[in-house]
């Protein structure tokens, strides 16, 4: 036992010592002034995933070489955006262990294993997506809704709240959110008929602080959307299941959130249905609603808006107010709002739409639903989804994953809602005999994808004018997100293994290299000892690439 502790010591004191300070809220506030690091699940607050990093650039991104790997010890997908602070890195192999390694070399200090409860059951697979930090002091959401707090210097628990039920479907997939002195959390479990809700917990002691519910129950202001006078409100889902973010000039948080059920049988739950479909901006000390926007009122296609909020400050001689939310949809269009307000200010599409002609001047759908039978574009996925977008302050672009030309026939069906059973209430599926099927969350052993049933593309779209400056295409669909350098580099992935740097300006390839693996996380950059490194996940491995020495 000495000699494992001899071993362990010089590890704990390499922590400590590169720990320049504690993680303060303050410096979380000011994330872009420290951009070594990857203080938040998205960077920053804004949630635009982009780095003021411009060591590798396009004249020497070709230059680009592996540094290290990590492999996790699952085999589940890969969806974690690992945290760096001062030089160690920080990150969650699924479904629920922190790993703290050395981010210059991929040494493993420690590893903290969760086992979450037998009767947790997130729909779409065991995963997590990252951590959040405060002081000395990780945050970890579970897949069977825990909250968990973890020392950074030995890797051992403080505290565990539960949040929610996982026997009735609840869980939690997504990286929490620092606010102040409060760690914020959603809840999934949509597809089991949950009640969805945010809520806030002490960070020093796991004490809830507030909780806002995502389905208005009776007598609050939005329940005489869920209408037909029934419980169909009580197991609506609107679950929240990515991260949202943050304006501290504000005191606002903004979270997406997902779609009603059940999810394909808007017959079952007449209105408008909010807050699904929605995002919401709440007040950061109290949880208390501010203003909110419904994308997809009454969903019949499963358009779960928990897209990642994007914060940007543009010029107001082109909008009304430079306070701006930026916004790829699930349903296939593009938002910019006003985030001060929730004010409508844009709508387009960015991939094929034909569930709805457009929007009309407050910003709601014109539906035009498909004969029974006929192809609904788009597809379950959606014009995007979870993976991340980014935004870059130095070419003024948005760009997002998308999936293109991938459209399904939809059919209701009659379900009943059972306490932690699937309330889905159909099942989509192609128009085309033979198709290779419903893309998956994973992708096989043999890549049998065809260009019949969809691609993927990166697309940068102008949020001034809404729309398309450049795209670039891929063969297969994309699960990948987005990072921005201040370089004008674009970082990314898809499906088929490919990590790729473009262009910023005009989406030229500039670098491509081949991991293998289905690509499902956004990449992140950081620097050590005055180089920058950029991480790409990849099958069940972390892969980290530096500059040819």
């Amino acid at each position: 036992m000495s000699s494992i502790k001899a071993l362990l010591l010089p590890l704990l004191l390499f922590v400590v010592q590169n720990a320049q300070a504690q993680v303060s809220f303050e410096r979380i506030l000011n994330a872009t002034d420290e951009p070594h690091n990857w203080l938040t699940y998205s960077g920053n607050y804004s949630g635009n995933r982009h780095s003021e990093l411009d060591q590798i650039e396009p004249g020497n991104v070709n230059d680009l070489q592996l540094k290290w790997v990590f492999q996790a010890q699952s085999l589940e997908k890969f969806e974690a955006t690992p945290l760096v602070v001062d030089g160690i890195m920080y990150l969650t192999e699924a479904p629920n262990t922190v790993t703290a390694l050395d981010a210059k070399l991929g040494r493993v200090f420690w590893r903290y294993e969760y086992t979450p409860s037998y009767q947790s059951r997130p729909c779409c697979g065991r995963v997590n997506r990252g951590l959040a930090i405060l002081g000395e002091t990780l945050f970890m959401a579970t897949i069977d809704a825990q909250l968990i707090a973890i020392d950074i210097v030995t890797g051992q628990p403080i505290w565990k709240t539960a949040v929610a039920d996982p026997n009735t479907g609840y869980a939690m997939t997504l990286a929490p959110l620092i606010v102040k002195d409060t760690v914020v959390v959603g809840v999934a479990g949509g597809e089991y008929g949950v009640r969805g809700f945010i809520s806030a917990y002490e960070v020093d002691t796991g004490e809830e602080a507030w909780r806002f519910y995502t389905i208005p129950g009776p007598g609050e202001p939005g329940h005489e959307t869920w209408e037909g006078g029934g419980d169909a409100w009580a197991h609506g889902g609107a679950s929240v299941w990515l991260t949202g973010s943050y304006d501290p000039e504000l005191n606002l948080t903004y979270w997406g959130i997902g779609n009603p059920g059940p999810d394909w049988n808007p017959a079952q739950r007449p209105g408008d249905n909010l807050y699904s479909d929605s995002v919401v901006a709440l007040n950061a000390d109290t949880g208390e609603l501010e203003w909110y926007f419904q994308f997809t009122p009454n969903d019949d296609y499963d358009y779960d808006s928990v897209q990642i909020p994007v914060l940007v400050d543009l010029d107001t001689r082109v909008f009304s107010s430079g306070k701006l939310m930026l916004w790829g949809n699930r349903n296939g269009f593009f938002y910019v709002l006003d985030r001060t307000t929730g004010e409508f200010i844009r709508g387009n599409p960015f991939v094929r739409v034909n569930w709805a002609s457009g929007l009309d001047e407050s910003g709601r759908p014109i539906e035009t639903p498909q004969p029974a039978g006929a192809t609904t574009y788009p597809c379950v996925g959606g014009g995007t989804n979870w993976y991340s977008p980014s935004y870059s302050p130095d070419t003024e672009l948005f760009y997002v994953s998308a999936w293109e030309g991938c459209g399904h026939v939809f059919r209701p069906v009659e379900v009943e809602y059972l306490p932690g059973q699937r309330f889905l209430g159909g099942r989509p599926t192609y128009a085309n005999p033979g198709a290779p099927g419903l893309p998956s969350l994973f992708r096989g052993p043999i890549n049998n994808w065809t260009e019949t049933e969809g691609t993927g593309a990166v697309i940068a779209i102008d949020p001034r004018t809404g729309g398309e400056r450049w795209r670039f295409n891929m063969t297969d669909v994309t699960t990948s997100g987005i990072l921005t350098t201040a370089s004008n580099i674009v970082f990314t992935g898809g499906r088929e293994g490919y990590f790729y740097a473009l262009h910023a300006e005009t989406g030229d390839l500039l670098w491509r290299t081949s991991l293998g693996g289905m690509i499902a996380s956004g990449p992140i950059t950081y620097a050590i000892d005055g180089k920058q490194y950029v991480t790409a996940t990849s099958g069940n491995g972390l892969f980290v690439f530096g500059l040819r020495e």
